[in-house]
């Protein structure tokens, strides 16, 4: 039960996301199928807080003091890297800034850059989710092979 909750938890960690949570799933005691259902839905819990929300923190923290506001500048610049992919191929754009399991992208990123647009949650939520699925589908058979899923 501990590897069960703790495999979530790292899952809803920016950065780390299921990138992280299905290979330390595995390797203490979780299939690689517990790993990757567990780190889907942990990957995807504060999603809509940050769609919803993220503007709103983002004014609060940028009146709090000079360096926060650095910060947040930081934080919409990198939206703005990735905004074009998003613009261009909408749906696609943010499925795919979201399913390639690299640094700078996944779910929160993908979050970040909706709630940057204006996206609204109907419209953004199903490109995240099929992001994550294929991120963890990615990251199980690169870590552990395709076997692993069979």
């Amino acid at each position: 039960m501990k590897a069960a909750l703790t495999t979530f938890f790292i899952a809803m960690v920016p950065v780390i996301e299921l990138r992280g949570a299905i290979p330390w799933g595995v390797i203490n005691g979780l299939t690689v199928w517990q790993a990757f259902a567990l780190s889907v839905v942990g990957n995807l819990v504060p999603i809509p807080i940050l769609i919803l929300f993220t503007r709103k923190v983002f004014e609060w923290l940028r009146k709090l003091s000079k360096t926060l506001n650095k910060f947040v500048c930081k934080l919409e610049a990198k939206a703005d890297e990735k905004k074009e992919l998003v613009e261009k191929f909408e749906f696609w754009g943010l499925m795919i800034l979201v399913a390639i399991p690299l640094p700078g992208t996944g779910a929160w990123t993908g979050a970040l850059v909706a709630a940057m647009m204006d996206m609204r949650l109907k419209r953004a939520m199903p490109a995240i989710i099929v992001g994550v699925i294929v991120a963890g589908i990615i990251v199980s058979i690169l870590t552990f092979g395709v076997d692993a899923l069979i």
